[in-house]
C-alpha cells in the first residue's frame, strides 16, 4: 500500500471506516447459532459457500485474475437461477467487488458497490442494517479513490445514497459536504 493511500485511508475526519469487504459473520456463511430465523431462510446455499470458498481461496494464492474469472462465471450461474434481484446475486456480486478491490481497481469495486448497494435496498430496504453497511462502505470505499477521479464518482455516490436514503440521511449529507470539499480543492480544479 502506498504512503499516499494509507494517509488517506488514516485521515477519515473522525468517521469510521468501513472496509470495502464488509463483516464477514457465522450467519454470512450460514453456521453458528446465532443465525435467526430471517437469517436462515436468507442463508447461502451450501454449494454456494463452497464455489466462494474456492474463489477466495483462489484469491488468496495470488492468482486474482483467476479468482475474477471464477467469480465471473458463478455470478452468470447465479443469477440465472435465482435472477437479478436476489440475496445470492448480491453476494457474488459483492465478491466481484471485492475481487476489483484486491487488484487496486478502485473504479470498478465502487461501481459494483454501488450496484449491490442499490440491490440491497430493493430487496431489503433502504432502512435494512446490511442496506445501511452497504452504503457506508461506498462511502468509505469512495474517499481512498484518487482525488483526480473522486468528483465524477462521487456524483454516482451521491445519486445512489440519495435514491436509498434521502436527501437529508447522514451518509448523503457527508457526500454532499465532500464533493463541495473537492469541488473547492485547487489540487481537483486544476485536474478538471
Amino acid at each position: 500500500m502506498s504512503h499516499e493511500t494509507e494517509g488517506r485511508l488514516m485521515h477519515v475526519e473522525h468517521e469510521q471506516l468501513y472496509r470495502p469487504w464488509g463483516t464477514v459473520t457465522p450467519a454470512f456463511w450460514g453456521l453458528g447459532h446465532e443465525a435467526s430465523q430471517e437469517q436462515a431462510g436468507a442463508r447461502i446455499p451450501q454449494v454456494l459457500r463452497g464455489r466462494l470458498t474456492d474463489i477466495a481461496a483462489t484469491a488468496a494464492g495470488g492468482r486474482l485474475p483467476d479468482a475474477a474469472w471464477m467469480a465471473y462465471q458463478l455470478d452468470t450461474e447465479v443469477t440465472g437461477e435465482y435472477g437479478p434481484e436476489h440475496l445470492n446475486t448480491v453476494h457474488i456480486r459483492e465478491v466481484r467487488a471485492h475481487l476489483a478491490y484486491l487488484a487496486g481497481d478502485r473504479t470498478t469495486s465502487l461501481g459494483w458497490y454501488l450496484h449491490t448497494a442499490r440491490l440491497r435496498a430493493t430487496i431489503q430496504g433502504p432502512c435494512h442494517p446490511d442496506t445501511e453497511e452497504a452504503t457506508r462502505r461506498v462511502y468509505s470505499l469512495w474517499r481512498t479513490v484518487p482525488d483526480a477521479d473522486a468528483p465524477a464518482l462521487g456524483t454516482e455516490v451521491l445519486g445512489a445514497v440519495t435514491d436509498i436514503h434521502g436527501p437529508d440521511a447522514a451518509v448523503t449529507r457527508r457526500t454532499r459536504k465532500r464533493l463541495q470539499a473537492l469541488a473547492a480543492s485547487p489540487e481537483v480544479r486544476s485536474i478538471t
